[in-house]
C-alpha cells in the first residue's frame, strides 16, 4: 500500500499518460491510409511499403516486455521521459524523411519509443492511484484512449494526409510529445521497485526481445512469402526456441526479467490470453474494413476515415458505462460481454455486399464493435493489472501490451492469408476484381469472428470472479 497517501497531482499525471499512450496506438493505424501517398513520394515498392508498418510493429511488439521492466527498474518516470523523446524525435525525422531507408528506420526507432512508453503509462496509473473504484476510473480513461485510438487514427491518417500531406501524420507528434516533456517533470511522481536489483537480466532480456522480435517478424511476413515458406517456419523456430530459453531461464537467474511468480494470479494469465485475442480481434476487423471500403467502395482515404468515427466516438462514450459496471460487477462479465458485441460485430461484417453502403451495411457493425472495444479493453486492462504489487506494475503492463501487439500482428497475418488466398482463387475461376475480393475479406471476418468467439469462452472460463474479490479483501484489509 502507499503509505505516502494519494498523489494531489494524480489526475494531471493521468491526463498526460493518456495523451502520450494515444499517440503510440495512434500511430499503429494512422499510417494505414496514407501509405499510397507515402509510396508514390518516396518511390516505395509494392514489397517494400509494408515495411513503414512491419518495422514499427517489430520494435513496438518486440520491446514491449523489456520497456515495462526497465520502468520498474530504473523509474517509470524516467522511463516514460526516455520513451517520450525517443518517440517525438523518431516521429520529426519520419516526416523529413527523403528516402526509403531512413523513413523505414525512423519508423522502427518510434516503434522502440513506443514499446517504452506505453507499458510506462499503464504502470504510472496502477502505482499513482490505490487499487479500486480511483484506480477503475483511471484505467477507464486510459482504456477509453487505447480502444479509440486504433479507430481515430485511420480517420486523422485520412485528415491529414488529404489536406496537409503524409508527412503531418508524423509531424503531428512533435508538439505533442514536446508538450508532455514540459509538464510531466512537474506533475508525474516518480517510482520503481526498491526491493529488485538494479541488474539487469541481460540474458533474459536478449532471449525475449529477440524471440518476440522474430515472431513479430515472421507473421507479418507470412502472408507475402507464405506460411509453408523455409524462411517463414525457421523465423518460427527460432522465435519458438528463444522463447522457450527465455522461461527456462527465467526459473534459475537470481533477479529475473520476469519473475514467472507472476502467473499464480490467474486472473493476470487469463486476462491475457484475452487481450492477446482481443488484439487479434481489433487490428484484423481495422485491416479488413480498411481495404474493403479502399477497394471495393472506392472511397478516398478521408471518407475511409470518416467512417471508424462511429467506432471511436462509441468508444469514448461507453467507456465510462463500462468502468462502472466492472466496479459493480467484476471484470468478467463486462469483459464476456464486450467479445461478444465483438463477435457479432464482426459477423455483421462477414455479410458485406460488392455494392454496399455505409449506413444499411456497415454502421450497424461499426457500433456493435465500439460498444464491444469500450466493454472488453477496460476489464481486461483491470484485470490484467489486479493484485500486482507495485514492484510488478512495469512488468504486468508490459506483458499486457505485449499479449495484445503479438496477437494483432497475428490477427492482420491470419485475415490478410485467408483474404488474398480466397480472393486469388475466385480470380482464377473468372470472377469479377470486386466480388472477388469481397469473398475474400467476408471470410476472413468469420475467421476474426472465430477468434473473438475464442475470446469469449477465455473470458468466462479463465478470469476467476472469485479470485479478483479475494484480491479486492486482502487490498482493503491491507
Amino acid at each position: 500500500m502507499n503509505t505516502a497517501g494519494p498523489d494531489p497531482r494524480r489526475w494531471q499525471a493521468l491526463a498526460l499518460v493518456c495523451v502520450a499512450f494515444f499517440m503510440t496506438v495512434l500511430d499503429v493505424s494512422i499510417v494505414n491510409v496514407a501509405l499510397p501517398s507515402i509510396g508514390r513520394s518516396l518511390h516505395f515498392s509494392e514489397t517494400g511499403l509494408q515495411w513503414v508498418i512491419t518495422a514499427y510493429a517489430i520494435t513496438f511488439g518486440g520491446f514491449l516486455l523489456l520497456g515495462g521492466r526497465a520502468g520498474d527498474i530504473l523509474g517509470r518516470k524516467r522511463m516514460f521521459l526516455v520513451g517520450v523523446t525517443l518517440f517525438s524525435i523518431a516521429s520529426l525525422v519520419c516526416g523529413l524523411a527523403g528516402s526509403t531507408g531512413v523513413l523505414v528506420a525512423a519508423r522502427t526507432v518510434q516503434g522502440l519509443g513506443a514499446a517504452i512508453v506505453s507499458p510506462a503509462t499503464l504502470s504510472i496509473i496502477t502505482t499513482t492511484f490505490e487499487e479500486g473504484a480511483e484506480r477503475n476510473k483511471a484505467l477507464g480513461i486510459w482504456g477509453a484512449m487505447g480502444g479509440s485510438g486504433s479507430a481515430a487514427g485511420v480517420l486523422f491518417g485520412g485528415i491529414l494526409t488529404k489536406y496537409l500531406g503524409w508527412e503531418w501524420i508524423f509531424f503531428v507528434n512533435v508538439p505533442v510529445g514536446a508538450l508532455v516533456l514540459a509538464l510531466a517533470p512537474g506533475i508525474v511522481r516518480e517510482s520503481r521497485a526498491a526491493d529488485v536489483g538494479r541488474n539487469f537480466d541481460v540474458v533474459g532480456a536478449s532471449s525475449v526481445t529477440g524471440g518476440i522480435t522474430l515472431l513479430v517478424y515472421a507473421i507479418s511476413k507470412a502472408p507475402v512469402d507464405g506460411w509453408s515458406d523455409s524462411t517463414t517456419i525457421i523465423l518460427l523456430i527460432a522465435a519458438a526456441a528463444l522463447i522457450v530459453f527465455f522461461v527456462a531461464w527465467e526459473t534459475r537467474v537470481e533477479n529475473p526479467l520476469m519473475p514467472l511468480s507472476i502467473f499464480r494470479i490467474r486472473t493476470l494469465a487469463g486476462a491475457n490470453i484475452v487481450g492477446f485475442l482481443l488484439g487479434a480481434s481489433i487490428f484484423a476487423d481495422f485491416f479488413l474494413l480498411t481495404l474493403y471500403v479502399q477497394n471495393v467502395l472506392h472511397y478516398s482515404p478521408l471518407k475511409t476515415g470518416v467512417t471508424f468515427l462511429a467506432t471511436a466516438g462509441t468508444v469514448v462514450l461507453v467507456s465510462a458505462l463500462s468502468q462502472w459496471l466492472t466496479t459493480r460487477i467484476g471484470p468478467r462479465p463486462v469483459m464476456a460481454m464486450g467479445m461478444v458485441l465483438n463477435t457479432a460485430g464482426l459477423i455483421w461484417y462477414a455479410q458485406i455486399p460488392v455494392h454496399g453502403s455505409y449506413a444499411h451495411d456497415l454502421l450497424g457493425g461499426y457500433l456493435l464493435f465500439g460498444f464491444g472495444l469500450a466493454f472488453a479493453f477496460i476489464p481486461v486492462s483491470i484485470a490484467a493489472l489486479a493484485g500486482v504489487g507495485h514492484r510488478e506494475a512495469g512488468l504486468a503492463s508490459g506483458l499486457l501490451n505485449t499479449a495484445q501487439q503479438v496477437g494483432g500482428a497475428l490477427g492482420v497475418a491470419v485475415a490478410s492469408t485467408v483474404a488474398i488466398s480466397r480472393a486469388t482463387h475466385l480470380l482464377h475461376t473468372g470472377s469479377s476484381q470486386a466480388a472477388a475480393l469481397t469473398s475474400g475479406y467476408a471470410l476472413a471476418f468469420w475467421v476474426v469472428a472465430g477468434i473473438s468467439a475464442a475470446g469469449i469462452v477465455a473470458a468466462v472460463v479463465l478470469v476467476r470472479g472469485e479470485e479478483l474479490e479475494q484480491i479486492e479483501e486482502e487490498t482493503a484489509l491491507a
